[in-house]
């Protein structure tokens, strides 16, 4: 079984996409780590005519163990993450590995913004997550602030804006809903009630996908 989970940042995807591998008992992959780790690989090139040279090699170089969450998860990070996106051959670089993750025995959950449209457009269930960018700037400081980082909420509200528009226009991305992904909107949801509607997604999901299939 593959799950698909996009959405854009801080809409509560990661934590669903969690939460339904653990339901699940499913191997999760955090795509966006990938671009994170790309990003902050080239941070001191980001204003160099070598960024995106710089970019494509660290894709092309990625390893797990530079995919370590507490380094990865700043707003700077972020940033950095959403501009080597845009990059086609960062993507085509990191494209194999996220595939493979997702058609691993037994299946697996992924979450990022091409996960239904591009990466694994055949998963069994697709959820689409999106909340205000109010909602998702609060719980993105929130994030911060609990790993000790001070946050300039006016400059990340700012910073989510721009890297949504950023992510829609991306000439090399999938970043949309897809036609068969279901709409979650996380705006006025606590992560139990959250996670409660997206597992009843995958379920209803899984069910009409074996009535289909019954002679």
């Amino acid at each position: 079984m593959i799950i698909a989970v996009d959405g854009p940042a801080a809409s509560g995807k990661g934590t669903l996409a969690s939460g339904l591998a653990k339901h699940y008992g499913l191997p999760y992959l955090d795509t966006g780590l990938l671009y994170r780790a790309v990003g902050r690989a080239v941070e001191q090139y980001e204003n160099s005519p070598e960024f995106e040279q710089r970019a494509i090699a660290a894709a092309q170089t990625l390893d797990e163990n530079d995919l370590e969450p507490e380094f990865l998860l700043s707003a700077k990070v972020g940033t950095l993450a959403s501009k080597v996106a845009v990059i086609g051959a960062v993507r085509h670089a990191l494209f194999d590995y996220q595939r493979q993750f997702a058609t691993q025995d037994g299946g697996a959950v992924l979450d990022g913004r091409d996960i239904g449209t591009v990466i694994a457009p055949e998963a069994d269930a697709k959820l689409f997550i999106q909340a205000d960018s109010k909602a998702r700037m609060e719980r993105r400081a929130r994030q911060l602030e609990a790993r000790g980082q001070e946050v300039d909420r006016y400059a990340l509200y700012h910073q989510i804006e721009e890297r949504d528009a950023r992510d829609m226009a991306n000439p090399n991305g999938g970043f949309y809903k897809a036609a068969d992904a279901h709409l979650l909107d996380t705006t006025l949801l606590d992560i139990e009630a959250a996670l409660r509607a997206a597992i009843a997604i995958v379920d209803g999901a899984m069910a009409s996908k074996a009535g289909s299939n019954r002679p």
